[in-house]
């Protein structure tokens, strides 16, 4: 994949900073999952995000990101490990809705805004 995850420590370790390019990922876990495309940014984000934690990780060590937002497509469930490795779902892959007042996707409407974030 040409996807890439960039490091960079300044002020004698004391700063981190983490940048990504997650598009293949997100378009593979897509095509896996048949997401529509509100469902495919959820998750995508929260492959993400999984793939930038993992990263601050050692070892073999690795992590799940648990998203239940009360919202219509249920939870997302992934897993991250130390080397950049991810892999997810959510639990209906079949929502879409139209696009919000700011003309963007309606993730927050998918995902919903009363629940829990866990990461273990």
């Amino acid at each position: 994949m040409n996807d890439y995850l960039v490091k960079a420590t300044a002020y004698n370790g004391k700063v981190r900073a983490y940048a990504i390019t997650s598009t293949e990922t997100v378009e593979e876990g897509r095509r896996r999952h048949d997401t529509w495309a509100t469902t495919t940014a959820a998750l995508g984000r929260t492959l993400t995000i999984s793939a930038m934690m993992g990263a601050m990780l050692k070892d073999d060590n690795s992590l799940t990101v648990k998203v239940e937002g009360g919202g219509p497509i249920g939870a997302i469930i992934v897993d991250g490990n130390a080397k950049g490795e991810v892999r997810g779902y959510v639990v209906n892959p079949h929502v879409d809705f139209d696009l919000n007042t700011k003309g963007k996707l309606d993730v927050a409407r998918a995902v919903g805004t009363e629940g829990t974030l866990s990461i273990v």
